[in-house]
């Protein structure tokens, strides 16, 4: 038989490491040309195989294919756009096999959060519906470190690794004017629902005194009478108070405290920033004065401060994907397993998409500290060994030199596809 074809696509918010993954996907099956093809990539994710725009990702160059490890963002564009359950969609999920069929597309590689293992999960099932024969290979990535069934995500390692230095750094800032100026310093970070970031800044602090002081989690509904007493207390003790809270922060009532009332392309709520909000709140109830920052892409962007441990489980998770799908695994997902702490010891397994798609993973109750503001020390040790090491990009003119791809998309062979 000849060769089959190939596509990778990445989904939903980009990372600093998602772009080392695709790397190690399209070496991995250069290495297997007996069996795959080309690796044909989708411009701006799964809309570039419902569009049969097709990235030609053999035509990229040795110097570009190795500038993508150190390169942040989507190299190949990603979005968010949610295929939903095949009775709703069966025209899109029927489109994606026809693309795949017109271009001998036998393995398909998705490299996303929990929705894209859903609509990965879908596709391998209508494939085995309409007899064609398909690999749908799940790969994970995000930064929220949401996903079950996997220690951590590439992607996490690294914004915790950014996201602990820039508050430790801040605290210091802070603590230098507190006497005469700012008490108060918010970061607000990614985390909708889970934790998992707003805990990675508690790393920032290893003596009581140091800073973040305050941990504010979507794990814990928001007590607005405690937190007032806490910060007092803080800026009372130390003269100043540090706060990382997570942009999924809910009131008593379930509510988001930053809930625009629009939602996103994937229907969830759409947050329009925490960090004002409790910076007015203590203005307001307290008098002090307070500054505040919001993380946003630039913590799912700095690959100049990434995590060498995060880098090294996105390039093993791109090469295990394509083993995986040589060896007849389909309807998975390669999970990372942890052996130990310290020594920090990791495999990889696959993990069946069934229990993966449309799950999130919360921070266990037990990393929260018992008045809810800090962290534990099981979560100290769970975190410490993904921010280890540092990979740091080439540097041009004094600045990190990221490569840019000019995309070669391969003819259409259908009609157009109203997405």
């Amino acid at each position: 038989m000849l060769p089959r074809n190939a596509f990778y696509a990445q989904s939903g918010g980009v990372t600093a490491v998602i772009n080392v993954t695709a790397a190690a996907v399209i070496e991995t099956a250069h290495q297997h040309r007996q069996q795959i093809g080309k690796v044909l990539a989708g411009q701006n994710g799964i809309i570039g195989a419902l569009n049969e725009a097709l990235i030609d990702t053999s035509l990229l160059s040795a110097e570009k294919l190795a500038g993508l490890r150190h390169t942040p963002g989507g190299a190949f564009g990603s979005c968010r756009y949610k295929l939903k359950d095949l009775q709703q969609h069966r025209a899109h999920y029927q489109r994606l096999i026809e693309v795949f069929r017109a271009h001998d597309i036998g393995y398909f590689f998705y490299n996303g959060g929990g929705d894209s293992a859903d609509t990965c999960l879908k596709v391998s099932q209508l494939a085995s519906q309409m007899d064609y024969p398909l690999r749908a290979i799940h790969i994970p990535k995000t930064v929220d470190n949401d996903l079950p069934l996997t220690d951590n995500c590439p992607g996490f390692g690294s914004v915790a690794k950014y996201v602990a230095t820039s508050i430790r750094e801040a605290s210091l800032d802070v603590a230098s004017m507190a006497k005469t100026s700012t008490k108060v310093f918010i970061l607000e970070v990614m985390g909708r629902h889970a934790g998992w970031i707003t805990a990675a800044c508690g790393l920032a602090s290893e003596t009581p005194e140091q800073g973040p002081l305050l941990l504010l989690f979507p794990e814990r509904r928001f007590d607005q009478a405690d937190f007032l007493q806490k910060v007092q207390a803080c800026v009372a003790q130390y003269g100043y108070c540090v706060i990382a809270v997570s942009e999924g922060l809910r009131d008593n009532e379930g509510r988001f405290l930053s809930e625009t009332g629009l939602t996103d392309a994937f229907g969830h709520a759409q947050l329009g920033g925490v960090a004002p909000v409790l910076a007015q709140l203590l203005q307001a109830q307290l008098g002090l004065k307070c500054h505040w920052a919001v993380a946003d892409y630039l913590q799912r962007a700095a690959r100049h401060i990434a995590s060498a441990t995060d880098v090294a489980q996105a390039d093993a998770l791109g090469k295990a994907a394509v083993e995986l799908a040589l060896a007849g695994h389909n309807g998975v997902m390669p999970g990372i397993f942890r052996l130990s702490d310290a020594p920090y010891r990791w495999e990889i397994r696959p993990q069946e998409l069934e229990q993966i798609a449309n799950m999130e993973k919360p921070l266990p109750a037990d990393f929260i500290s018992a008045d809810g503001y800090s962290i534990t020390p099981a979560c100290r040790a769970y975190l410490t060994p993904l921010i280890q090491g540092e990979d740091y990009p080439p540097y041009k003119n004094g600045l990190p030199h990221y490569v840019q791809l000019n995309h070669t998309l391969v003819a259409k062979k259908l009609p157009p596809f109203e997405v």
